[in-house]
């Protein structure tokens, strides 16, 4: 069940670069989201807390 939450999540993060859509839809902390974005838009990864 948790391998198929985690593709549900990565799937969104796909079609959206918005880490505040992944926290209101599946109910992850920030950084959490922000681990996900990273994962999918490397080109978008912020260098600034690095």
């Amino acid at each position: 069940m948790s391998k198929l939450r985690q593709d549900r999540i990565l799937d969104e993060a796909r079609q959206t670069a918005g880490p505040i859509h992944l926290m209101h839809v599946f109910g992850i902390a920030a950084e959490t989201a922000m681990k996900y974005i990273d994962t999918v838009h490397p080109e978008c990864r912020s260098t600034l807390w690095r």
